[in-house]
């Protein structure tokens, strides 16, 4: 038997992260694990500015985003999230999402990653690189790649019972 008691998902706030989210939710659900949303707030694009001028306006547009992004990780996790799958919220401030995600994974003895993957491919895979890539690579446990959009097996709860109800005119068994 699989036990799942801690369940990660990684976050930047994509459509493909929300998507895995979701999936999140259900595994914790489904093993009744705790949730674990985290997001790694890379400000190394606009640091390398920095050396150009503008140091204190900067320094304000970091903070700022650095707010922004605390915000949208408080509001990734619902109330009943935090009730129901005792979510934790998690940020943290890197250069590198991957090496941050699996070192948090290995730290909080993590039994499942859950990440989004946007699918890229070619020159920008190759200049970007994949966190989703590296995480598979560097992390203490099972990770679980979602693309979106995707094959989708996560149902809402009101569209499962929908889902299950028995069929117009048939008898249930």
């Amino acid at each position: 038997m699989i036990a799942i008691r801690k369940v990660l998902v990684a976050t930047d706030f994509s459509a493909p992260s929300e998507t895995a989210l979701n999936y999140a939710r259900a595994m914790a659900r489904s093993f009744g694990a705790q949730l674990h949303v985290m997001h790694v707030f890379e400000p190394l694009w606009i640091t390398s500015a920095d050396v150009v001028g503008g140091g204190v306006a900067l320094a304000t547009m970091i903070q700022g985003l650095e707010d922004t992004a605390k915000k949208q990780l408080e509001e990734a996790v619902t109330e009943e999230d935090r009730r129901e799958l005792k979510a934790v919220p998690v940020m943290v401030t890197s250069e590198s999402p991957a090496r941050e995600i699996a070192k948090y994974a290995n730290e909080q003895h993590i039994d499942l990653v859950v990440i989004g993957t946007h699918g890229r491919s070619g020159l920008t895979r190759l200049l970007i690189g994949s966190v989703a890539e590296k995480v598979v690579r560097m992390a203490p446990c099972p990770v679980l790649t979602v693309h979106h959009p995707e094959h989708e097996f996560v149902m809402p709860d009101a569209l499962q019972a929908v889902s299950k109800a028995p069929a117009k005119g048939s008898t249930p068994r």
